[in-house]
Order: C-alpha cells, then sequence, then structure tokens
C-alpha cells in the first residue's frame, strides 16, 4: 500500500513539474516605484513609472501596472503597449495579461497593428496560443487599398488572416463591399464572401451568396445565386467570373443576360460580356429574345455574338441557327442582324415559314422599321421558292421564280412579288373547297395578295403560258415544280 501512495505521489510529482516547466514566469524588468499593501491591493505589487515586464517573447509597457506574481497575471493602466517580436503591436488605455494560458485583454481605444495593416476598435482579445485576436465591439482595419469596418471580426496571425463578421464594410477607392462574413488575407489581398454581399462599384453592381474577390489585382469568382448589373445589362449564372481592370465578365451555366435598353433577354451556358466593346459572346444552347411592338422575337443558336452600343446593335447567329415569332420562324446555317439599318440576313440555306407557307432560296433578307420595330418587307434572292400543302388534298401549292420580293402588314407578309422564269403549281377550289383544277403554269412575273393562311389573289404578268388541268389529267410525277423539296419536318 505505501509502495503504491509513493507511486501515485512520485507520479503527480512529475505531472507537476512538467507543467512548471511549460509555463514561464512573467518577469518585471522595470518600474519606477513598486509597492506591496495586501490591505488596498491583496496579492498583487503596485508598479508605477516606466514599467516594462516580459514574458516568452512579448513585452508589455504601461504607466500603472497590478502584478500578481503567485497568479502570473498583470493588470496595466495608462498608455499600455503589448508588442510581440514584428508580428504584433498593441495599445490601449486598459490591458490584462495571463502568463499561464497567454491570453490579453485590452480595452479603451485599443489599436492593434501588423506589418499589413492596423486595427482600432475598443475591446480586443489576443490568446496567444492559438495566436488569435478578436474583437465584438465594432472594429476598423486601414491597409494601403482598402478600409474595412465590421462590429466582430477575428484575426488569425499565423494565417495573416481576418475573419469579419456582422455588418461587414470593405470601401476601396473603386468599390464598396458589403457582407455579414467576409474573409480577408493580408498577404494576398484575398476576400472570401459568404451569405448575401454586393460590391458596388461606379459603373456596376455585383451580388452573390459565396464568392472570392482579389481586391490586389481586380478579379472575382462568384458561385451562388450570384448577379452582375451594369449598363442596363443583368448578368446572371451558376457560375460568374469577373475583371474590373478589363471590364471582363463570364457566366457559366444556366446563363441569363437582360438587356434593358435593347428590350432583350439572351440566354445559354457559358457567356462572356465585354463593357469596354460594348459586346458579347454566348454558347452552348445560345438565344436570344427580343421585344418587338408588343411581340417577341427567338433567336436560337450554337453560337451567338452581340455588338455594338445602342441603337446599334449587331447580333451575329451560327452554326444552325433559327428564329421563331408570332406567325414566322425560320432557319439557316448563320444569322447578321443589323439594328442601325434593321436588316437580317439569314445566310445558309435560309427557310422561311409565314403561317403556312415556306419560302426558301440562296439568300433571304428582312428587312424592319426602326421607328415602328415592325417588320417591313422581305427579299429572297436566287430560287426564290414558295410551297405550302393544299388545304384538303396531298399536292403542294407552289411559286418560284429567280427573285422574291415582300411586304409585311402589322408584322404578316401580306404581298409577294416574284419576278423572272416564274412558275406556278395551284390548286384551285370553289367556295365549297371543292377542287376545280390544278392550274400550272409560267410567266414574267407573279403577284399574290396573302390573308393570313391563304391566298387572296393571284395574278400573272407578261407572256403567261399554262392552263388549268382537271386532276385525273395531271399524272403525280408532274406536280412538283424543279427544286421543290419540303422542309417542312425542319
Amino acid at each position: 500500500m505505501k509502495k503504491y501512495i509513493f507511486f501515485v505521489g512520485l507520479l503527480l510529482l512529475s505531472f507537476s513539474n512538467a507543467f512548471a516547466q511549460k509555463t514561464s514566469t512573467i518577469v518585471i524588468e522595470n518600474s519606477d516605484f513598486s509597492d506591496l499593501n495586501e490591505i488596498e491591493l491583496p496579492g498583487a505589487f503596485l508598479l508605477t513609472g516606466n514599467v516594462r515586464a516580459v514574458h516568452d517573447g512579448v513585452v508589455l509597457t504601461c504607466n500603472k501596472a497590478y502584478y500578481y506574481k503567485n497568479e502570473n497575471y498583470i493588470k496595466a493602466f495608462g498608455d499600455v503597449q503589448m508588442v510581440q517580436g514584428d508580428t504584433l503591436y498593441l495599445n490601449g488605455k486598459y490591458a490584462e495579461y495571463n502568463g499561464n494560458v497567454k491570453q490579453a485583454f485590452a480595452t479603451g481605444n485599443v489599436v492593434m497593428r501588423s506589418p499589413e495593416m492596423s486595427l482600432v476598435t475598443d475591446t480586443i482579445n489576443f490568446d496567444r496560443v492559438k495566436q488569435e485576436a478578436y474583437y465584438n465591439s465594432n472594429g476598423t482595419i486601414v491597409n494601403k487599398e482598402n478600409t474595412l469596418k465590421s462590429k466582430s471580426g477575428r484575426y488569425y496571425l499565423t494565417q495573416k488572416k481576418y475573419q469579419f463578421l456582422t455588418s461587414v464594410v470593405l470601401t476601396n477607392p473603386q468599390y464598396v463591399i458589403k457582407s455579414n462574413h467576409l474573409d480577408y488575407y493580408t498577404n494576398s489581398g484575398h476576400s472570401y464572401l459568404f451569405g448575401p454581399s454586393t460590391i458596388t462599384g461606379k459603373e456596376n453592381f455585383i451580388y452573390t451568396e459565396k464568392g472570392f474577390y482579389d481586391t490586389k489585382k481586380n478579379k472575382a469568382h462568384f458561385v451562388k445565386n450570384s448577379y452582375i448589373k451594369y449598363n442596363d445589362r443583368l448578368i446572371k449564372g451558376d457560375s460568374l467570373y469577373y475583371d474590373r481592370n478589363q471590364e471582363f465578365a463570364s457566366a457559366t451555366r444556366n446563363v441569363k443576360i437582360t438587356d434593358s435598353i435593347n428590350k432583350a433577354i439572351i440566354k445559354g451556358h457559358y457567356g462572356e460580356v465585354y463593357r469596354n466593346k460594348d459586346s458579347l459572346f454566348i454558347t452552348k444552347r445560345a438565344s436570344v429574345r427580343t421585344l418587338m411592338e408588343q411581340d417577341s422575337m427567338f433567336i436560337h443558336g450554337k453560337r451567338l455574338v452581340v455588338t455594338g452600343k445602342q441603337g446599334e446593335r449587331i447580333i451575329r447567329g451560327y452554326n444552325n441557327v433559327r428564329f421563331f415569332k408570332t406567325d414566322m420562324s425560320g432557319k439557316c446555317d448563320s444569322l447578321h442582324s443589323d439594328q442601325k439599318h434593321g436588316l437580317t440576313q439569314l445566310i445558309g440555306r435560309p427557310i422561311l415559314w409565314n403561317f403556312d407557307n415556306q419560302l426558301t432560296g440562296d439568300v433571304m433578307h428582312l428587312i424592319g422599321n426602326n421607328q415602328t420595330e415592325k417588320l417591313d418587307s422581305l427579299k429572297v434572292l436566287n430560287n426564290a421558292f414558295i410551297i405550302s400543302k393544299d388545304t384538303i388534298g396531298t399536292g403542294y401549292n407552289q411559286v418560284k421564280g429567280l427573285n422574291l420580293y415582300g411586304k409585311f402588314r402589322d408584322n404578316k407578309l401580306y404581298e409577294v412579288d416574284i419576278v423572272k422564269n416564274t412558275e406556278v403549281i395551284y390548286y384551285l377550289r370553289n367556295d365549297e373547297q371543292e377542287l376545280i383544277g390544278i392550274n400550272k403554269n409560267s410567266s414574267s412575273k407573279i403577284n399574290m395578295i396573302l390573308d393570313g393562311k391563304t391566298i387572296e389573289t393571284i395574278t400573272f404578268f407578261n407572256n403567261v403560258d399554262g392552263e388549268i388541268y382537271p386532276e385525273a389529267e395531271l399524272p403525280e410525277n408532274t406536280r412538283k415544280l424543279r427544286g421543290f423539296v419540303w422542309r417542312g419536318d425542319e
């Protein structure tokens, strides 16, 4: 039993020695006056005048101090300064320091300086073991580029990282960042935003709920519920990249760009916006929706490029471009739309559907009226061809010629002229929709008046040659003009 007690005592003694070895004592290096008054300050030495204390690499100076030697604890008053090598400088009106746990507390116009920046607050705590300082009494941090304010914050000395919480405001000559959680690395100038955050510049506004901002290079990346707004454009996407110096933004996945001035909505899964060039590029299921006189024009393509300032927009579409509008749709290999001149060119196997009419040709131009924002006219150059299915039977009404010129009324094609080497196959029906015959002839020019889905009149000019055949007298293999291609399934 005695051996057991002796062994336990020896073990406790070894732990005590180990603890004593790890905990060093605060050393008072200087004091103009010292006093010990157990009545007024039980267990404490009163130190006044040029007080200087050191502990494991920290130097504390002040005008007056209470030094509790047994507790390894000191309270400092009046122009308190605490210096940790070249990494930290702390100044305040009052401070406490516990040598056993290496924790400090300072209050009263506290200033904490590091080589990278300075912090001003009312109260601060400093844990030397963790090398962390934190405050909950409003703080202002200043460096060469930025001023940052928050209600609470924490500084990690080893990582050179500030963590700011609640009402965070970072002010830079070019922008202001607001957030409720911002992590800032002093060496790199990198900022990480968490929760609803905004970045307001002279020319733009950014919102995000999770993002990164490089305050030195002015580059950013946002990944949650983010958007960028400038020049009446709103840019959204699952992931946004922004370069302030280049005034460049890109978006990835579920991209949506709203252009309020030009009444356009642009979508895709990857987009780039160049503010200084007033242009944008979008790809991966790209589309543009433009509002025109109570109607909308939709343009789809593998890749879309929009350039030019307000009133001079140019839209370019590439690779299997399609467009849709009330009562009209079309398709081509590429598209070029010039807002200033009101001209839209369909390039590469163009096709246009107006109601039940299919229009094709080598080159197709749609001309709009910029004042009324309505379609004005249509040009189909070389190999112009119009096809529509017969209203009842299986045949096709057809008109072909060299060129076609059409006119729109209220965005509806109502008159068409086909010129040079024109040919027609047309199914004639009476009011009861009974087939009268099949009109097959040729002429120099044809004029057609349309009323929605139906042809009201057809007029032939010059060198008219042909006749109306009973259905039984016109063989099936002669009921299609050369070059006939029905593309209704495209």
